[in-house]
């Protein structure tokens, strides 16, 4: 039985920086993106807000949803976040009815 994987957007205070990201352990990744365990891009743009994510059956699955949506303009991943959370609440915070666990 394969992995299941998560491929994850993470933005800032403003919602001016979106990052994409993937992993096998949502909650562990975006605590560390809140504790600025890594150097690196969510860490210099202080991205510490998840508002979008999807669980995918696999993680090759989920990487190759990551790079998709690499690809995409940032008006279609706006849209795509307004569709799953239209308040850009932090969906890490519990209150938004969506959470990654």
């Amino acid at each position: 039985m394969s992995e299941k994987g998560y491929v994850y957007f993470m933005t800032n205070q403003s919602n001016r920086v979106l990052y994409i990201g993937v992993t096998s352990d949502l909650a562990k990744r975006v605590a560390q993106h809140k504790r600025h365990e890594y150097e690196g891009f969510t860490a210099s743009y202080n991205c510490n807000k998840l508002v979008y994510f999807e669980e995918c059956n696999d993680i090759k699955a989920a990487i190759a949803r990551e790079k998709q949506l690499k690809n995409w303009k940032r008006k279609w991943k706006n849209d795509l976040v307004n569709e799953f959370n239209k308040d850009w609440k932090d969906l890490s915070e519990g209150d938004s009815g969506s959470s990654p666990e």
